[in-house]
């Protein structure tokens, strides 16, 4: 049994599938009935994982990628229309966050995308088919710079073994950051796990802006602060 209580009401559980923001949505009503769901409403994990055909049953045979992380949609609401072939499922934690990105992409009408309020490793881990994912994205996580905190960083010897397993051949995870220290943190995890993933060199999504890495809202911020960015791709090894 898994238990998930990032929040104290979710409101598409305790139904209320519109919530009015003060912060992102600045008063305005967000919609993510038909986009989001959250984790609480998956079937349990006991009852067998979940593929694409879940999230798309109409289009289950599409490409499969997925966004951990996904913030306010930026890079979805940018990518997903220059792909309309492939399925996209963002994740997002924070809840606020979560709703505001749903109510964007609902108000964008795109039939290729649907979003997941959840701990992303949680769900990878304990409900994620074998081999049904192209691509993994994970662009300025959470770097929980203190030491005591670095369990929680979404990049660990357990967790790219799962992406290995959810990974398709010739599949690929994607990791930008613009922190130092993480980006030690991935280079580390990066050389311990090659038996894993080939290191292949990081190709910027069709949906960049000229000189971007991948133009999320954080990367826009973090550029006009000056900051370096970094940028890795690893390859799935093996059938």
């Amino acid at each position: 049994m898994f238990h998930f209580y990032p929040w104290r009401c979710d409101p598409l559980r305790c139904g209320y599938p519109r919530a009015m923001s003060f912060g992102l949505g600045h008063g305005r009503e967000l919609v993510v009935a038909g986009i989001g769901r959250s984790q609480r409403e998956l079937p349990p994990a006991e009852s067998g994982r979940l593929g694409p055909s879940y999230f798309f049953p109409g289009r289950p045979d599409s490409p499969f990628e997925l966004e951990i992380g996904s913030g306010k949609g930026t890079f979805l609401l940018q990518e997903a229309p220059k792909h309309p072939d492939v399925n996209f499922l963002g994740i997002e934690y924070a809840g606020e966050f979560y709703r505001y990105a749903a109510d964007r992409l609902r108000r964008a009408a795109m039939p290729n995308v649907q979003m997941l309020y959840a701990d992303a490793v949680e769900f990878v881990t304990h409900w994620l088919q074998d081999g049904c994912c192209s691509v993994v994205h994970l662009y300025f996580s959470d770097p929980w710079p203190k030491a005591r905190h670095h369990k929680r960083r979404v990049v660990q010897d357990a967790t790219l073994a799962q992406f290995h397993r959810v990974l398709r051949p010739g599949g690929e995870l994607r990791l930008v950051t613009d922190h130092d220290a993480l980006w030690a943190w991935y280079e580390d995890h990066i050389s311990r796990n090659a038996h894993l993933f080939d290191r292949v060199e990081f190709e910027r999504p069709a949906s960049a802006s000229e000189g971007e890495v991948v133009g999320t809202n954080f990367e826009r911020k973090y550029r006009r602060e000056g900051r370096p960015f970094h940028a890795a791709t690893l390859r799935r090894r093996g059938m």
